[in-house]
């Protein structure tokens, strides 16, 4: 069992030192894993440690906004909400409480957070100094995510001398390579020359980060997030040689097939701030009618526009155009908004194979192809 899953065990059983001992050693291994922060903020507050507390989980706010990971930055608001109340800040508990709900107004404690400080504020008088805001939405607060060192049980060091030198790491994007089986994926990054004792490679669940310095003075940096599937950050591992960086991912699941390294990724826009956090970025929230997509279609006439062909309806005869176009134009028309986004979302993913009116059965997920049978459903 790794440290993570010791402490994850003892704060479970409410050994909170434990937990903290255990998270401690896990963080020194892995600097830069966001829950690692989380869960030691939550053994520190529940053994009255709340300033520690509060300090774990600023550092876990900052590192989730380097990930742009929703979840992570909401849990790590919660948290934080939790120390300030503790520390006796109410209304900064309060601000962040309110960037918790801007996220996940489901959140099932906020409730009762929220009742609490209200209780608290109400017996602060108006213009008190205790009644103002002081803290930001992401707190300025320094995070060293280099890991540990290794110079400590090195030999003192001999001169230059008498030590190999190596070529200079070059400074051109290095070629990436990978291949799976069904317990691991295998990730190369053919990166000659670099350092090993200035590297950093952070596996974590769902993502991969790997820097180094170059002969030029600046770092590269490698990016993968998040994976196409789970790994396991405890069993996955790394090497450097002279020629590549070698990481080993062992898959979460193993058997199930990687079809990319990568998968989809919800995007928070960075450098918009607001009291309810990140707002999502509008170009993916939105649909416009500037520029109306068209849909797959079986019709001899090519690709169709339902917005364009309901708006239409009416102009001209009803028995315009072929059957397809007849029956859309009617049953688009006619549908609710949401049932009108239904239908061009289905029919769209589906290329042209499924239509469905409701929502809350599309809406969250892809419409995967469904060819009558005996028929194969092609790409367009």
């Amino acid at each position: 069992m790794d440290q993570a899953a010791r402490g994850a065990a003892a704060l479970s059983a409410s050994k909170y030192d434990e937990a903290i001992e255990h998270y401690t050693k896990a963080i020194a291994q892995s600097p830069g894993a966001v829950d690692y922060y989380i869960k030691r903020s939550t053994a520190y507050q529940r053994s009255s440690k709340y300033s520690e507390a509060l300090t774990d989980a600023e550092k876990a706010v900052v590192l989730a906004h380097k990930r742009a990971r929703r979840e992570l930055i909401k849990d790590s608001q919660l948290r934080r909400g939790i120390a300030l109340y503790f520390l006796g800040q109410y209304a900064n508990a309060k601000f962040v409480f309110d960037i918790v709900k801007g996220m996940d107004d489901k959140e099932k404690t906020l409730a009762i957070w929220e009742s609490k400080i209200a209780t608290k504020l109400n017996a602060i008088a108006e213009g008190d100094e205790q009644r103002k805001v002081t803290t930001k939405s992401v707190p300025d607060v320094d995070v060293d995510t280099a890991p540990p060192s290794k110079k400590e049980n090195k030999p003192a060091d001999t001169p230059s001398a008498s030590r190999p030198q190596l070529p200079p790491t070059p400074t051109e994007k290095p070629k990436h390579d990978w291949y799976q089986n069904n317990e691991q994926v295998t990730f190369t990054l053919l990166a000659k020359n670099v350092p090993k004792d200035k590297a950093k490679v952070e596996i974590e669940t769902d993502s991969l980060d790997i820097s180094y310095p170059l002969a030029n003075g600046n770092d590269f940096n490698y990016n993968l997030l998040p994976f196409y599937g789970k790994v396991d950050p405890a069993t996955s591992t790394y090497r450097i040689t002279p020629t590549k960086i070698e990481v080993v991912l062992k898959k979460a699941t193993p058997g199930v097939k990687w079809k990319t390294l990568e998968g989809e990724l919800e995007r928070v826009s960075e450098g918009i701030e607001t009291a309810g956090g990140p707002i999502v970025d509008p170009d993916r929230a939105k649909t416009t009618t500037d520029a109306a997509p068209s849909y797959p279609t079986s019709s001899k006439t090519g690709v169709k526009n339902w917005d364009k062909l309901a708006a239409e309806e009416g102009e001209g005869d009803d028995n315009e155009g072929d059957e397809t176009s007849r029956f859309f134009k009617s049953l688009y028309k006619g549908a609710g908004e949401d049932a009108q986004r239904a239908m061009m979302k289905s029919y769209q993913e589906s290329g042209g194979t499924v239509l469905s009116t409701d929502w809350s059965s599309v809406g969250q997920r892809y419409v995967a192809p469904e060819p009558p049978e005996g028929m194969e459903a092609k790409k367009y």
